[in-house]
Order: structure tokens, then C-alpha cells, then sequence
């Protein structure tokens, strides 16, 4: 058996040997940033794959959501002087809210549900006040929200919807992209995801006027040599990640397939173990297995989900408690509207529940093997 320390989430790397030929013609071209050539043919590739038609690069995927709300003009149907609030939820990373903080915008938290983790649309209609300019829905674990409700009730309100879709690549519902929902959906890059180009991120869009305004919005406001027509941000993507990215998307594929294999593994032998429950999947949905979470009743299964956690390091399994904690419980957000436990019941509950097992493209069964053993050994 392979006594190697397993991680939650390992980085997709492309052939050391084909980096360094399209590193040679990166050097060959001189021209490392500013939307060259490695940048533009991953912008397209992307957009093929996704099945979107407006995909812009950022150099992380923080980034791209602050950009979201810049783009969509949010402040403009406020009275001067009156913050906007944005319905989200706390059970995320913290980059969710972040964003909303950044753009002068006050978070609203309602609750997720049980069974998927992500908001739970009665509860969004139920937030919304005089002040509310928009929804800000996570894919977590790269399931697919109830976007069609969400899209009522964005529609029946006048409100903006930014899918924060950093899990969802490649997803797909009924053979559609899930980045087709939403005025925007944002993508991370992350070394951590399921395709990544070591730091990066996207905003998906669903205009050309729109790309336009995001593109010059990336690029410090800048619409044209001397003219700079808004307060941009400096967030291009340069030629090294944007080559990095079109070899790993060559590989991506086989990557998820190996994913979907562990996914597999994990639920045939761990069904049944008395105390311990996943997500429920959502027919017709295409995953990216992102992430394996598991929820632990401790009452049942005999030891907390933190003593599970250290089993599982004590032998060199390095899994991971996500999200925990959840968004509410950080400082800046401790007092945001709607960040008690008695209004979101079953965000600290799978918040302080959930482990997430490891899962990535290198993963070997005989490994998975091992960390199933060590649960059902556990106890």
C-alpha cells in the first residue's frame, strides 16, 4: 500500500517538456503580458470549451467578482448616499464577500440547504428589502444552484444575479453550461481546482458591449491608447499562466474522469457507514467532482467531525474542513445582516460537520482505499 501523504486537492500540471517548448516561444515572441497571443488563443479555447461566447482572463479569481459589481453599474438605482445590500451566503470562501465588502456593498446572509449546500431560494425572496441590488448565489462543491427560481425571482424584483461559480468548471445542467445563468458567473483558476493555470480566474458575460467594458475595466480603465474612461484595476492574466492553461486544458478531460472515478470509489464503499451523509446529486447535472464532502453526525458515527479530521492526519491524509468556519463567524462579518446562528440553522450545521476527503486527477484508487479504511476504522 502507498504510505504517501494523500492532500485534499492537488495541482494539474502539464508535461514539464511541453512547458518548456511554449516557454521558448514566449520568449521568442517577447511580448509577456498584455493581452498576447498565449492569452487571447486561451480565451478562446475556454469560451469553445465552456460553450460561452464572452469569457474574459484575470490573473486570480478574486478579482473577477470585484469587477462583477463594477460592471453591472449596481450603485446607479441607489439614492445618494444609501449603501446597497447583496443577498449571499455565508457557507463559501471568504472571497464571496470580500467582494461585496470591496465594493462598498453590505453582504446579506440567508440560509443553504441541508441537503445540496447552496441558498436556499425561499429564503432569498424573503431578504429583500428597498436596498437590495442584487443576488449572489455560490455553485458550492461545483452543484449547481436552483438557478431557474433564482432567475424568477431576480426577474420578478429587478435585481442582478453574479454566479460565484469558482467550483463549477465544466458543469453543465441538461447539457447547458451552468455559466449561461446569471448576468455574470466568475471562475477561479486556482491551483486548487479542478483546472487551474497556478493563479487565475475568468468573468463569463453574455454581451459583446459587455466583454468590451470588462476587458478595458482589467486593464486600468483604459478604452483605447490615451483614454481612460473609468477607475479600472490592473488584472490582466500574463503569457506564462495563459500557456500553462492551454496545456492543462488539453488534460482536463481525463482530469475530471480520474475525479469522477475516485467520487465513485468513495461512495460505494463508504454508503452506509452509520453517521455519515453526502450531497444529494442533481439529475441531469454533468460534475466537475470538485470536491468529496462529507457530513459527519457525531452522535451516530461515534467521533466529531475535528477528531476525524486529526485521524485522518495522524496518517498522512491531509483532508479539509470546507467551509468552515462558516463566513458569519469571521470579524469583519460578525455583525453583517442576517449572520446569527438562530437565521442560518443549516449553514453552521454542515459548516461544523463538513469534511471534505481527498480527490484530484492523480489520486490513486489504492490511495482512496486507504482513506475509506481509516474511516470505517475510525471510530
Amino acid at each position: 500500500m502507498n504510505n504517501r501523504d494523500i492532500f485534499v486537492t492537488s495541482p494539474l500540471f502539464p508535461s514539464l517538456d511541453e512547458y518548456k517548448k511554449v516557454l521558448d516561444d514566449i520568449w521568442e515572441r517577447k511580448y509577456l503580458t498584455n493581452n498576447g497571443f498565449y492569452h487571447k488563443e486561451l480565451e478562446k479555447k475556454l469560451s469553445a470549451y465552456l460553450g460561452v461566447d464572452y469569457l474574459s482572463l484575470f490573473t486570480n479569481g478574486t478579482l473577477p467578482l470585484i469587477a462583477a459589481f463594477q460592471v453591472l453599474d449596481l450603485h446607479r438605482s441607489l439614492k445618494k448616499g444609501e449603501t446597497g445590500e447583496v443577498i449571499t451566503s455565508a457557507y463559501s470562501f471568504v472571497a464571496t464577500t470580500h467582494a461585496i465588502w470591496w465594493n462598498n456593498l453590505e453582504p446579506v446572509f440567508v440560509d443553504v440547504e441541508e441537503e445540496t449546500g447552496n441558498m436556499d431560494p425561499e429564503k432569498i425572496e424573503a431578504a429583500i428589502t428597498g436596498r437590495t441590488v442584487a443576488i449572489m448565489p455560490v455553485h458550492v462543491y461545483g452543484n449547481p444552484c436552483d438557478v431557474e427560481r433564482i432567475e424568477r425571482i431576480a426577474e420578478k424584483h429587478n435585481l442582478k444575479v453574479i454566479y460565484d461559480a469558482a467550483h463549477a468548471f465544466g458543469v453543465t445542467i441538461n447539457g447547458r453550461s451552468v455559466l449561461e445563468w446569471g448576468d455574470v458567473s466568475s471562475l477561479s483558476f486556482h491551483a486548487t481546482k479542478v483546472y487551474n493555470t497556478v493563479e487565475g480566474g475568468a468573468l463569463i458575460c453574455h454581451s459583446a458591449d459587455l466583454k468590451k467594458r470588462i476587458d478595458n475595466l482589467r486593464n486600468f480603465g483604459f478604452s483605447g491608447e490615451t483614454a481612460v474612461d473609468e477607475a479600472g484595476i490592473n488584472s490582466k492574466m500574463d503569457e506564462l499562466r495563459s500557456a500553462f492553461g492551454l496545456l492543462n486544458l488539453e488534460q482536463v478531460d481525463s482530469a475530471i474522469e480520474n475525479r469522477k472515478k475516485i467520487a465513485d470509489y468513495y461512495r460505494e464503499k463508504l454508503t452506509g457507514t452509520k453517521g455519515l451523509r453526502f450531497l444529494k446529486d442533481k439529475e441531469g447535472v454533468r460534475h466537475n467532482y470538485a470536491y468529496f464532502p462529507v457530513f459527519i453526525d457525531e452522535g451516530v458515527f461515534g467521533m466529531t467531525r475535528d477528531e476525524l479530521f486529526e485521524k485522518l492526519k495522524q496518517n498522512g491524509i491531509f483532508a479539509r474542513r470546507y467551509f468552515y468556519p462558516s463566513i458569519s463567524e469571521f470579524a469583519p462579518y460578525g455583525n453583517a445582516k442576517g449572520a446569527g446562528r438562530s437565521n442560518l440553522p443549516n449553514t453552521y450545521k454542515l459548516s461544523e460537520s463538513v469534511i471534505c476527503l481527498p480527490i484530484y486527477a492523480g489520486l490513486e484508487i489504492s490511495d482512496a482505499e486507504r482513506v475509506v479504511k481509516i474511516i470505517r476504522w475510525a471510530k
